[in-house]
């Protein structure tokens, strides 16, 4: 019987915490926009209650292997410790390339490397025939 009194008591406080975690009020939309011509180029934008912000434009381009989507736009938000985060990105044919000042960023070329790159480029291999 203690068993069930335990079990019931644990399920009620489960409950109790998931229901104000629900009951949390929404976030509003505080500025949206947005815009879709008919040859396909479009851009949107809009901010929330809490200094979520985003805005994106983007076109369609003539490809080799058929139409693709250009888009450019960037979006930033603040985490839990206060911290603000702000992203630029542009998404073409060569993929999505984003930028931002906490976004890792690759080591340089050691200088050796960068040396025989050159000269690999400046010395090209005959071309068998």
């Amino acid at each position: 019987m203690k068993f069930i009194i335990v079990s019931l008591a644990v399920i009620a406080a489960v409950s109790a915490q998931q229901y104000s975690e629900q009951t949390q009020p929404p976030i509003p939309i505080v500025r949206q926009s947005q815009d879709v011509a008919p040859d396909g180029s479009y851009n949107y934008e809009y901010e929330t209650g809490n200094g979520i912000q985003a805005q994106e434009a983007g076109s369609v381009v003539s490809g080799s292997e058929g139409p693709y989507v250009v888009a450019q736009g960037g979006y930033r938000y603040t985490d839990d410790q206060g911290n603000t985060f702000q992203v630029s990105y542009v998404a073409d044919e060569n993929g999505f390339q984003p930028q931002g000042d906490h976004l890792p960023v690759a080591p340089p070329i050691p200088e050796a490397i960068q040396r025989s790159l050159e000269y690999i480029r400046t010395h090209p291999q005959p071309q068998e025939q």
